[in-house]
């Protein structure tokens, strides 16, 4: 049952929920069908909110109308390949942006989220620790100060959740991530804009592979 909140609408709050059981594989997979009243009986709300927010799954191109229903999309595999190729030429551009914009209480900020990140990796917590990695790359996109690049890298990093998780519960990978992290985090502080693009970009690299290396196999 969803609850309404005054400062989130009943809509904002189903296609939250809605986008997250799709792109985390939580529930409602790639291929399934469903209709406007299952949904709405899944998740306690009247038809109205979930058609506002089956619309905007559909601008983003998570789901499609189809005669027999509503279609889930999700994330397929030549998704996740242009989700990485586009990462890789403009997510180092935001990390080297933050580097050179970032203030000392940001700075803080970021810190703070990293250390988090690694204290959770050996306690292996993938959900803390996937938590943990997307708020660090989520802030770093902030702390670009650009809202174009913002509102570009975000949906792609979202989309990806589902892989994100796996890769975090492969122990070596949950290590090898944080350290790069940590690199991404010293180049930040440095105000070393070229080397923090460059970090990012071997960051987004190493994932790309094992992550990809785990689907094809």
């Amino acid at each position: 049952m969803i609850i309404e909140h005054k400062a989130i609408s009943l809509a904002e709050q189903v296609f939250d929920r809605l986008e997250n059981e799709i792109l985390s594989g939580k529930k409602y997979p790639r291929g399934e069908l469903l209709t406007e009243l299952k949904l709405a009986a899944d998740l306690g709300v009247s038809r109205t909110p979930v058609r506002e927010a089956l619309h905007r799954l559909e601008q983003e191109h998570i789901i499609e109308n189809s005669s027999k229903g509503i279609l889930i999309i999700g994330v397929s595999m030549k998704d996740l390949e242009d989700i990485f190729a586009i990462r890789l030429r403009i997510e180092g551009m935001a990390s080297a942006e933050a580097a050179i914009q970032i203030t000392d209480e940001q700075l803080e900020e970021l810190r703070e989220t990293l250390e988090l990140q690694e204290f959770y990796v050996p306690k292996r917590d993938a959900d803390r620790i996937k938590g943990m990695d997307s708020r660090f790359h989520q802030l770093i996109y902030q702390f670009s100060g650009s809202t174009a690049l913002y509102d570009t890298l975000m949906p792609l990093h979202k989309k990806v959740q589902k892989y994100r998780k796996a890769s975090v519960e492969n122990e070596s990978r949950a290590v090898q991530s944080a350290q790069e992290h940590r690199a991404i985090y010293e180049a930040i502080v440095a105000h070393n804009a070229k080397l923090a693009e460059q970090r990012t970009y071997e960051h987004i690299t190493n994932a790309k592979k094992h992550i990809l290396k785990r689907e094809i196999d």
